[in-house]
């Protein structure tokens, strides 16, 4: 398979593969012509690459996932561990953002959004709170 039907099959671009190679994620084989050549095994790597980034796993997560998914002796506790800690760091996130939407919906609302110059958003993000 050449790059452009292992791009189609597994969604991702071809730039994001010859990155995942570039890193040593994927190592196809090359033609004697020196193109790349996918084995379906390669194709399996990317998919599941793919699947990994999309739910936001780093590339050092990515390798170690992919380390463990190749060892078939491995303990899933491991996998686990990996999975639940990134878990944390998007419940972490999560809270975050909940955190800035209610900040600035505040500010939103206290701003009554007319010709006037004082504006809350503004003074908001000054860090300066109204005088009473």
């Amino acid at each position: 398979m050449n790059i452009g039907d292992v791009a189609a099959q597994t969604g991702l671009p071809a730039k994001t593969i010859r990155y995942y190679e570039d890193i040593g994620l994927v190592t196809p084989q090359r033609s004697a012509n020196g193109y790349r050549v996918f084995r379906e095994s390669d194709a399996h790597k990317l998919a599941f690459l793919g699947r990994a980034r999309a739910l936001g796993f780093s590339i050092d997560d990515c390798r170690n996932l992919l380390m463990l998914w190749e060892d078939r002796s491995r303990a899933s506790a491991d996998v686990r561990a990996i999975a639940k800690e990134h878990l944390t760091e998007i419940e972490t996130k999560i809270a975050g953002l909940e955190a800035m939407r209610d900040t600035l919906a505040e500010l939103v609302r206290d701003c009554a959004g007319d010709n006037r110059p004082d504006c809350p958003i503004l003074r908001g993000l000054e860090g300066v709170t109204k005088s009473s």
